[in-house]
């Protein structure tokens, strides 16, 4: 069974990110320690996690986004303090509605001691999910970051503590364990066990010392205590670019840029290294060469009743999903192939099949609406000159264009093979959020490295 994707820890839309009904700030501190304890144990409270406790509150913020007109709360997220001016470090996902829509949205701060005020968005970085805000708070205690975690010295099983307000409910502090980089991931995240819930998204974990070496960012449904935290080096470069920038940039066209340069280096990244061949059949079909990417394999042999055509399948999909909006993750990259064989269908049974299996899928609708084009397909026939290996194709080619960034693209490539009558490849490419010119090459790839071997 595949793993459950990671979902952001706070932030976004209520509706989306949260159970149940948010309740009433509750400005209460609560200690949650580490796993682990005999069911119906009092939990052991270390010597460290007391300290930080005690130090915490007036470095700890709740950023909220509300709706301007009506002045209620849209989404809720955790910050803290980084400099005694009143700068703040949190989520992107946490303010994005604002950066997105600053005419529809206003951001406010709440403070353990009870004061609040608004909050000013200075800068964003979409890739690493971070954001940087102004408070009026003034000579205020900050947190500083750890030297270790910023060059990337922090030894495995480390002791961290992190800190946020879980639904709302006051600010919390989770003890948990440093597990190094998330392997099999494009965007650079760390593996931290121990519990984070939505409304702690945006907050610091700090080690023993009281450094932090991390921002909450997600957690991962269906597992247990895994969590992940941006790197606290990437938090130190977007500090270091404010103090740098003359005034604020425009946030929206900042959000743009960063996007398309993200998926410029994202699919560059991906042309450099490329297809690798794996054999399904008498067919070498291309799955992807980068270490980002999982693979799955499925078959229908054991279905009951016994299918009337056997399907083996492979699917491989991306680590690299980035968040823009509540309602808009992109980023994903994913190749299917189904390796389709007759059992008792005649020639035009298995094309049926073969018809049903091939189907675009970026139909648009509802809320995607607003984001995207409706789709434009073209479907024709592509044969190599033989002797190249390369089998006859029949090919669709899907695309949709983002309404809100130009120059990007979702494409979905369908490839079936037209060399056999009682059995064929259907191969599918989907890319979101990649440029024109990046489709076309990568597409090209794809169906050039689809070979026979009879």
């Amino acid at each position: 069974m595949r793993p459950a994707p990671a979902r952001p820890a706070g932030g976004g839309r209520v509706t989306v990110w949260f159970a149940g009904a948010m309740r009433g700030l509750a400005w209460m501190l609560i200690i949650i320690v580490a796993a682990g304890a005999p069911a119906g144990a009092a939990p052991e409270r270390t010597a460290s996690a007391e300290s930080i406790y005690a130090q915490a509150p007036p470095r700890l913020l709740q950023i909220r986004t509300l709706v301007a007109g009506a002045g209620r709360q849209a989404s809720i997220g955790s910050g803290f303090l980084v400099s005694a001016d009143g700068l703040a470090i949190t989520n992107y996902h946490v303010v994005s509605q604002f950066a997105l829509e600053p005419q529809n949205y206003r951001l406010e701060y709440a403070a353990a001691d009870g004061s609040r005020g608004e909050a000013s968005l200075l800068a964003v970085d979409l890739a690493n999910d971070l954001a940087v805000v102004r408070i009026d708070k003034h000579d205020a205690p900050f947190f500083s970051f750890n030297a270790a975690a910023i060059e990337g010295g922090l030894p495995k099983g480390e002791r961290l503590y992190s800190m946020g307000n879980p639904l709302d409910l006051g600010f919390s502090i989770s003890e948990g364990t440093y597990n190094g980089p998330v392997e099999h991931s494009y965007n650079e995240r760390i593996h931290f066990t121990g519990a984070l819930n939505p409304g702690m998204s945006g907050g610091p974990t700090v080690t023993a010392d009281d450094l932090v070496v991390g921002v909450n960012v997600s957690t991962q449904r269906g597992g247990q205590l895994v969590s992940f935290l941006v790197p606290a080096r990437f938090a130190a470069a977007l500090l270091q670019r404010v103090h740098d920038q003359a005034s604020p940039p425009d946030l929206r066209a900042e959000v743009a840029r960063q996007l398309v340069a993200w998926r410029g280096a994202l699919y560059r990244s991906f042309e450099q290294e490329g297809f690798r061949a794996s054999a399904l059949g008498p067919y070498r079909a291309p799955e992807a060469k980068p270490g980002w990417f999982t693979c799955w394999g499925q078959t229908n042999a054991g279905d009951t009743p016994k299918p009337r055509a056997s399907i083996d399948s492979t699917n491989c999909s991306s680590d690299t999903s980035l968040f823009v909006a509540s309602d808009l993750n992109i980023g994903a990259i994913q190749i299917n192939h189904s390796h389709v064989r007759t059992v008792d269908l005649n020639q035009f049974q298995l094309a049926a099949v073969l018809t049903r299996l091939s189907q675009p899928r970026l139909a648009v609708g509802g809320p995607y609406r607003k984001w995207y084009t409706p789709e434009r397909c073209h479907e024709d026939f592509v044969s190599a000159a033989p002797p190249d290996g390369r089998p006859p194709l029949r090919v669709i080619w899907c695309a949709r264009a983002y309404r809100e960034f130009d120059g990007l693209y979702d494409v979905a490539l369908t490839a079936v093979t037209q060399d056999d009558g009682s059995e064929a490849l259907v191969s599918r490419f989907n890319l979101q959020a990649v440029g024109y010119d990046d489709a076309m090459a990568l597409g090209r790839h794809f169906l050039e490295a689809l070979q026979v071997v009879r």
